[in-house]
């Protein structure tokens, strides 16, 4: 847990840098849009309105996750990083829905389009994505909240390649409605691009067991440990990103001493599968003594 509030202050940092490069170019891009009449360039502009949204929520749901455990939230405040996850795919949806609609108002309009400047402030755009790319890189892989920040960069960074995609087209060959197919794609992406975060947030606060774990393996394992009769009610979730739980009872063998066994079991647990935080009911073959309860996070520290 501690290892968790140390990673957060990092990633917070991270998020933090993100959002001012997002909050100096968004201004820029707002701009640029109005000036050359460009919608893929506006729709870029409110995509990265949206980050700067997506990244203050992740600033601030890490700031929040990082508060100790109180005695009505024994789990502490993790789940509120879960939360800003599922704010992300939720804000990206409804920007691609924006885009969607504006595209459509404009199908069938002729607009002129100055494409040498909406080219240049693209590319600044791309530039600056990049960099916000970078600097979350390491984050995204172990935080859910921090991946739903970066996705919204990457979509953004998609958005500043269709952009200048279409200012090529209308510059080149004169193809107007390219501004248009430009910004239904980039909404197409943020899609996409969401459908993933939505789903794996959404599974955290169902408690679903986690997507690389197998549950009925997990069962098999510890069925097969020496000592071990049965398992049952085994219970295997996710409490935030990187932080696995399990729960289960095991029915030990008449010459088995509980502690011992409890200990292997918690051992394996977590030198094997990787599960630092289980609690572990040790039966007696005959179901009449009470059991025994491990708690593996306390016994790594």
């Amino acid at each position: 847990m501690h290892e968790h509030r140390g990673a957060g202050s990092a990633n917070q940092r991270r998020l933090m840098l993100a959002l001012a490069l997002a909050a100096s170019y968004m201004v820029a891009e707002v701009i640029g849009g109005l000036w050359t009449g460009s919608l893929a360039l506006l729709a870029d502009a409110g995509h990265m309105l949206s980050d700067v949204f997506a990244l203050a929520m992740s600033a601030i749901a890490i700031q929040i996750a990082q508060r100790p455990p109180t005695a009505s939230r024994t789990y502490g405040y993790y789940r509120s990083e879960i939360l800003a996850a599922l704010g992300h795919g939720v804000l990206l949806v409804c920007v691609s829905l924006a885009i969607f609609w504006e595209a459509w108002e404009r199908i069938g309009q002729v607009r002129e389009i100055q494409a040498g400047p909406m080219l240049a402030v693209a590319a600044g755009g791309l530039v600056v994505n990049l960099l916000g790319l970078a600097i979350l890189s390491h984050g995204r892989r172990e935080n859910l909240n921090v991946r739903g920040a970066w996705l919204h960069v990457l979509s953004d960074a998609l958005g500043s390649i269709g952009a200048m995609a279409a200012g090529l087209a209308i510059l080149l060959w004169g193809i107007d409605w390219a501004d248009t197919a430009a910004s239904i794609a980039i909404g197409l992406l943020v899609i996409h691009s969401s459908w993933a975060l939505l789903r794996e947030a959404l599974d955290i606060l169902m408690e679903a067991a986690p997507a690389h774990i197998d549950v009925l393996a997990i069962h098999r394992e510890i069925g097969g440990l020496p000592g071990v009769e049965a398992v049952h009610d085994l219970h295997v979730w996710t409490i935030t990103s990187g932080l696995v739980a399990l729960s289960g009872h095991v029915v030990a063998a008449d010459d088995q001493e509980h502690g011992p066994l409890l200990q292997r079991i918690c051992d394996h647990l977590h030198d094997h599968l990787g599960i630092d935080h289980s609690t572990i009911q040790i039966e007696a073959s005959d179901f009449e003594e009470p059991g025994s309860v491990c708690e593996e996070a306390s016994a790594h520290g």
